[in-house]
């Protein structure tokens, strides 16, 4: 049994990719550039002001790049649970957080009066369920425990798309460890596999020192993308001695403290956040180990976000053109588009689309991996001029082509690497030997 192959008229994605307008702000809002190509691609979907519907497509995205996020927080120990988004009023109100929010946090009561939150974030209903193992031993540290899950913040204001809203998905993990010393080292280990991450999607991030805001902590680092519609303000060292939000400065600094260098202003997106948090805490909920000793002490704790949702936008913010979507290769939603000839033409007279459809079957048995990652797009009333535009404002790594050279023998077909801008002409064997060393 071949696989089925996967038809572009088949797909739930309904794109409007000659819209100029391709926003759901109201006329006079701010838009940029990742809502208007999210908007146009089919993407997202508005539902209400900051809520999205996330299309097939964006869901593949954002499953990959947790995919990857798992294997980052596993390296290190994370391990994964799942927390409720309902979180009881009583829990905020012994953090001191319930007021401290105001009106960021969506509060709601049950039928029985009780209050609630949607979740912005879990310290507190992390550390109750650290606290509730009454016998936790030295031994059983250092706790690393992550979720992803849905957040919710009642924006003001949301715009841009899914950079500022009021749903989102977030990577959020919990460290616990035994001294201040190992926090630390949690702490280190944690930023590294943060950039590690970035590093894998070829993103291109600054880790600046950062304000503890409403979380709390002694010490806190954001991972930013530069770019010019950021909502942060940030200084920068040109030889990377130094990074900082300005939030974080005390007065007008304008030189680097190591170096003496100019510092150099930028504008970031926030794509992730860390922050020490010491016994803040696990002194209210009595989240406890015991020592060798067998004395119990209080857990040191640390917290980690990474927005999925976020970094899934800023990074089609950062890597695309203005009407060409660009995804890190590693999380495009789809790796390969085929294009055979157009209906009635010369080049499907000579069976260039059972040839380009003999190319994707073999291609699927010869590296399975791409099975659910090859599009065929059949919508053989368009030019193929037509279809590859579409293709690239889509933003396929990789167009595979059933053009003119077809018909040669041996049949050639035309292979579009897109994030490097070259075009191959190649052989059945030799689009499968490129296509090998895609990593999905």
């Amino acid at each position: 049994g071949r696989a089925r192959r996967l038809l572009l008229s088949q797909l739930f994605q309904p794109h409007n990719l000659q819209s100029e307008a391709g926003t759901d702000g109201k006329a006079g809002e701010p838009t940029c550039r990742s809502q208007k190509l999210m908007l146009q691609a089919g993407l997202i979907h508005p539902s209400s002001p900051g809520c999205y519907s996330y299309m097939p497509p964006t869901v593949r995205a954002m499953e990959k790049l947790i995919k990857v996020m798992d294997e980052k927080m596993q390296a290190v120990g994370g391990q994964k649970l799942n927390m409720p988004i309902l979180s009881s009023a009583e829990l905020w109100r012994a953090s001191g957080r319930w007021h401290q929010m105001g009106p960021e946090l969506f509060r709601l009561s049950d039928r029985h009066g009780k209050g609630y939150c949607l979740g912005p974030t879990h310290e507190e209903v992390v550390t109750e369920l650290v606290a509730a193992q009454c016998n936790l031993s030295y031994k059983q540290l250092p706790l690393r425990l992550y979720q992803v899950t849905r957040k919710f913040r009642d924006e003001p204001k949301p715009r841009f798309g899914l950079l500022r809203s009021r749903e989102f998905y977030m990577k959020d993990m919990y460290t616990f460890d035994a001294s201040e010393e190992a926090a630390q080292q949690t702490y280190d280990l944690v930023c590294d596999a943060y950039c590690s991450l970035f590093d894998c999607l070829g993103l291109p991030f600054v880790k600046v020192r950062a304000a503890t805001g409403s979380i709390g902590g002694t010490m806190s680092h954001e991972f930013q993308l530069p770019a010019d519609i950021g909502e942060d303000r940030l200084v920068l060292c040109p030889d990377g001695h130094f990074a900082a939000n300005v939030e974080t400065l005390s007065g007008e600094q304008t030189s680097c403290p190591t170096c003496g260098e100019k510092l150099t202003q930028t504008r970031g997106i926030e794509v992730g956040h860390t922050f020490y948090l010491g016994t803040k805490y696990s002194s209210v909920s009595n989240a406890v180990f015991y020592s060798p000793q067998n004395k119990p002490q209080l857990a040191q704790m640390g917290c980690y976000g990474l927005g999925v949702s976020r970094i899934l936008a800023a990074s089609i913010e950062v890597l695309s053109t203005e009407d060409s979507i660009r995804w890190p290769s590693l999380i495009a939603p789809y790796q390969l588009c085929f294009i055979p000839p157009k209906r009635g033409s010369k080049e499907e007279e000579e069976e260039g689309a059972t040839l380009l459809e003999q190319v994707y079957d073999d291609l699927t048995e010869a590296l399975p991996h791409l099975t659910g990652d090859s599009v065929l797009d059949d919508r053989t009333q368009l030019t193929i001029g037509k279809r590859l535009k579409d293709a690239n404002k889509l933003g396929y790594p990789y167009v595979v082509i059933a053009g003119k050279r077809v018909c040669e023998d041996p049949p050639v077909f035309e292979v579009w690497n897109q994030n490097a801008g070259e075009v191959l002409f190649l052989t059945k064997e030799g689009v499968i030997e490129v296509l090998s060393k895609v990593q999905v």
